[in-house]
């Protein structure tokens, strides 16, 4: 969030009595940028008041609806603006919903989120990864977060630099391609 951006948001509030400025009312402002995440206000009489902001941190862009949105660590959306550094997110072919859930159990497993290039859900509910070295991983529907972690501790080893493709979806088998 940049320094112009909140003084544009708080504008209506300038001039403004600090008797009688209620937080909740920069509250309301505030959260009109959905970057935010929270804040502290502190009011310095006569005439300041101090706000720290809290900012949500983008992990990965959602395509929704022929729509972007940004997806924060909580997976909240938050509005899709253009940054310099947005092709380094993976992106996110599903709902929102889905992915909070798979995101969840995702983080145990201790996965680079910089190696991933994209998280496809499918209509069976199970998820693909698309690793930015052009590798698939492709999940069952459950049980999931045990073949992310074979993953993780073959996918270095030589005999398997060779594939790109790395598909866990029947139990108790790895079928490589």
């Amino acid at each position: 969030i940049k320094d112009r951006d909140i003084k544009i948001l708080l504008s209506e509030i300038y001039d403004k009595n600090l008797l009688f400025l209620k937080s909740k009312e920069i509250e309301m402002i505030l959260m009109k940028n959905s970057f935010i995440d929270g804040f502290n206000i502190n009011k310095k009489y006569p005439d300041t008041i101090k706000i720290k902001i809290f900012e949500k941190k983008p992990i990965a862009i959602l395509f929704k609806q022929n729509k972007k949105f940004f997806i924060s660590e909580n997976v909240d959306l938050i509005e899709y603006k253009y940054f310099s550094n947005n092709s380094s997110f993976p992106h996110v072919l599903g709902d929102e919903k889905e992915f909070k859930k798979f995101y969840n159990n995702f983080k145990k497993t201790k996965f680079p989120l910089d190696l991933v290039k994209k998280f496809i859900l499918f209509d069976s509910n199970r998820w693909d990864i698309k690793t930015t070295d052009e590798k698939t991983i492709k999940l069952p529907y459950e049980n999931y977060i045990e073949r992310i972690e074979n993953y993780l501790e073959i996918k270095d080893e030589n005999n398997f630099k060779n594939y790109k493709i790395f598909d866990y979806r029947i139990n108790n088998q790895l079928i490589l391609k």
